[in-house]
């Protein structure tokens, strides 16, 4: 039996979710609790874990929720040793974990940019250096690198962000060819997803003139979720969610010049909400977690789509192209037919 259809026929796979306090983490701990999973979930913020926690509890699920910074990789490694004491071994770890800034790249500072970088990039490094750990000797399990349309094609204001999400995926090839190379049956997937309504854009750091927002078309985080389950138990090397992201991925391959001065000219305006000033004085995230719990949903619940017809195909892809080859069959003996 391949990896992938041991993990569906499981009935209580442990997953580990980084970055499981709010949005895309969130939802998908509640997607896996459906399903009876044990989970170990891991963030900063102890109460917005707790909460997490309690929602996978009512779902029927397991949960372990451990306060960690994904950015020190010692505690990140023994937090796996405390899941798999308590949990059982891993058989899914799905790196999420990110902070931001909104900023132009000549007023971030130093620090700043470094602490984007630790957390986004290295954060999924030490997840991954943490999965492999354990799943290499029993040479079984999947690990799912949470990623973006700005792994594509970079946008203005988010330099430290963008760079991290370039970063996962370059590090992501290198680790699958050598456990290619080495003939693992450890499976690593990548997500690329378009923007999604959690809310980050009330916590990420911010030097503009207004408050953040995502660039649209934005989705609910249900629909990041499903697509990081089924890339976890489907044997797909990466899953591209939503138009936007396959549209980031064209565009840079063909016209990067024209993705260039396009985004010069709306990069500016499309991640600021017009009228809403942004507040001086508000806490951010970046180097210490915000207090209580802010919930899996961000601000922008009326223009967030609940589907995807990329995702769609994709799931569905078998009969898609099964359905294609009958009617390109009946084409051609309706064609013969005429001669």
């Amino acid at each position: 039996m391949s990896d992938s259809k041991r993990l569906r026929a499981a009935k209580r796979p442990v997953v580990v979710i980084t970055g499981a306090s709010a949005g895309v983490g969130r939802a998908t701990a509640q997607l896996f609790a459906r399903r009876g999973a044990h989970i170990g979930l891991l963030a900063r913020g102890q109460e917005a874990l707790d909460a997490t926690a309690r929602e996978v509890e009512l779902a029927g699920g397991k949960a372990l929720a451990i306060s960690v910074d994904m950015a020190d990789a010692q505690a990140v490694d023994r937090a796996a040793d405390t899941i798999e004491a308590t949990l059982g071994p891993i058989d899914i770890w799905i790196n999420n974990a990110m902070v931001t800034i909104f900023s132009p790249f000549k007023q971030i500072e130093a620090a700043e940019f470094r602490r984007v970088t630790e957390v986004t990039y290295l954060g999924n490094v030490h997840g991954t250096m943490a999965a492999l750990k354990r799943m290499l000797p029993r040479d079984r399990g999947v690990i799912v690198q949470v990623g973006s349309a700005l792994a594509y094609r970079s946008i203005p204001l988010q330099s430290a962000y963008c760079g991290a999400k370039h970063a996962i995926a370059g590090f992501t090839d290198s680790v699958r060819s050598e456990l290619e190379h080495d003939k693992s049956r450890v499976r690593i997937t990548s997500v690329q997803l378009p923007a999604i309504n959690t809310p980050q854009f009330n916590w990420a750091r911010n030097r503009m003139p207004n408050r953040p927002a995502p660039v649209p078309p934005v989705f609910e985080p249900e629909v990041a979720a499903r697509a990081i389950a089924w890339a976890a138990e489907h044997e797909r090397r990466q899953v591209a969610v939503g138009f936007p992201t396959l549209l980031a991925k064209w565009a840079q391959k063909l016209v990067p010049g024209l993705a260039d001065r396009y985004l010069a000219a709306t990069g500016y305006k499309s991640q600021q909400m017009r009228g809403e000033p942004e507040l001086g004085d508000r806490p951010d995230n970046l180097f210490q977690p915000i207090s209580g719990d802010a919930g899996m949903r961000g601000r922008f619940g009326d223009r967030a789509y609940r589907r995807s017809p990329e995702l769609w195909a994709t799931e569905h892809r078998g009969w898609l192209m099964l359905g294609a080859g009958v009617a390109a069959g009946a084409l051609l003996l309706a064609a013969s037919r005429r001669r």
